[in-house]
């Protein structure tokens, strides 16, 4: 892929900072949360739970806050490619996704070879793996495809969207196990699209138990609402966008 022989071109080592990277963050995590804060979650039996429950969060969160990052000034980076009017450009998207996926499948394979070594077994329910990530992947693309568009004409968009990234993460039980929070919150974070899909990402890997494939069904629904609402706004727009560009 084009942006991945861009961040990787002239480098020494190349695609293996593609491993580097996610190994030296899963490892920051099980060093500062497991021995040093001596933190655990729930009634799992082992030293490092805590950082292998925030880094099955994480896998879920860091591939779609990467998508959807990057979608926001997608188009407008590349307004010369826009305004040609021979040039599909979905591909675009397509190869920014791509780029994303192949990070967080790196970071992936980081965190299950952290699982293994500090003792963990993976179990059947992993076989759930490559639809959580299917699911992640729609969901991100079609808000990010919504986002990249209305902040090619609406430049606050871009300046709000992190702000609420923020929000979003700090809302969703990545750091912290939702059984903590307050009832009434609970009750609200059904209302977070990424809330069961982080969950499913944590039981699988971390509670090794069946996701609740209801919560996952809805989160299909909505994921392809998001890409058909995201795709009809772009082909709506498509030529006011070469104008503005």
């Amino acid at each position: 892929m084009t942006e991945l022989r861009l961040r990787f071109d002239r480098s020494v080592l190349g695609a293996l900072w593609g491993v580097l990277n996610p190994l030296a963050q899963v490892a920051i995590f099980a060093l500062v949360l497991s021995n040093v804060l001596q933190a655990k979650i729930g009634n799992v039996d082992n030293q490092y739970s805590f950082a292998l429950y925030l880094c099955a969060g994480l896998a879920c969160w860091n591939l779609f806050n990467d998508i959807v990052s990057r979608s926001l000034n997608l188009f407008i980076a590349n307004g010369n490619l826009i305004k040609k009017a021979a040039f599909p450009k979905i591909v675009l998207l397509a190869n920014l996704v791509g780029a994303c996926v192949v990070d967080n499948l790196l970071l992936l394979t980081a965190v299950l070879a952290l699982f293994l070594i500090t003792g963990f077994t993976l179990t059947a329910s992993l076989i759930f793996l490559p639809l959580l990530l299917m699911l992640t992947i729609a969901l991100a693309t079609g808000i990010g495809l919504i986002l990249g568009v209305l902040n090619t004409f609406i430049r606050d968009i871009g300046q709000v969207t992190p702000i609420w990234l923020q929000v979003l993460f700090w809302f969703t039980p990545i750091v912290y196990p939702a059984s903590i929070v307050p009832e009434q919150l609970q009750n609200l974070m059904v209302f977070n699209p990424l809330y069961p899909l982080v969950t499913s990402y944590q039981q699988i890997l971390v509670f090794q138990t069946w996701p609740d494939t209801g919560s996952l069904l809805n989160c299909l629904v909505i994921s392809a609402g998001l890409l058909l609402l995201g795709g009809f706004i772009y082909s709506r727009a498509a030529e006011d966008m070469a104008d503005v560009l």
